[in-house]
């Protein structure tokens, strides 16, 4: 039997997102943001959701432009430390001893140190309750070497992105490898 557990954010799990951004002094900072997501394969964009009292939100909005660090599991202290203090206040890449690197293709930044980066063109942003919902054209994707399967493609089990649980306010990191999408589920396929 499933209990009811109201009108919650208990979609399971979330990302653990790094959006950077410069701020109003072009100065690098970043936040952690777990509501976000794949919006559009064609163009190919994200969407993430942040709060309007956040420094990383006027920079996004002032700059046209952010993007996504994908943390690996080795650094979840440093992404927690994004997440609980402004930039406003510190220099938060110094204070994690994180390393700033200007995109080559949007007006923000990206940290080294993360292995997986989403660089997004702003292209639309919708205000959707307490958060702002900003939609970013995906216009680069950059990922370590040693942390991709045939030299194109992201391996998740090198990555070992940082994951989120709303609720209970854990992170975790993926586990086994279940099989190949789009091809499990033929059993339950009509033949043809």
């Amino acid at each position: 039997m499933k209990r009811s557990l109201g009108a919650k954010t208990l979609a399971q799990p979330a990302p653990v997102w790094a959006v950077s951004s410069y701020d109003e002094d072009g100065k690098a900072n970043s936040m952690i943001a777990a509501w976000g997501g794949i919006a559009s394969s064609q163009p190919p964009c994200l969407t993430v959701s942040v709060r309007s009292n956040r420094h990383t939100f006027t920079g996004v909005l002032k700059h046209k432009a952010f993007t996504v660090s994908i943390c690996h599991k080795d650094m979840a202290a440093e992404a927690d430390y994004l997440g609980m203090v402004s930039g406003r206040k510190e220099d938060k890449f110094e204070r994690a001893g994180l390393t700033a690197v200007k995109s080559d293709v949007v007006n923000a930044p990206y940290i080294d140190e993360f292995p997986l980066v989403v660089e997004c063109r702003l292209i639309h942003s919708y205000e959707v309750g307490v958060h702002t919902m900003f939609v970013g054209e995906i216009m680069d994707v950059k990922c370590d070497e040693d942390k991709l399967i045939d030299e194109k493609h992201p391996d998740v089990e090198k990555i070992m992105p940082l994951i989120f649980t709303p609720g209970t306010r854990e992170y975790f990191t993926v586990g086994d490898r279940v099989g190949k999408a789009f091809s499990m589920g033929k059993k339950f396929m009509k033949d043809s």
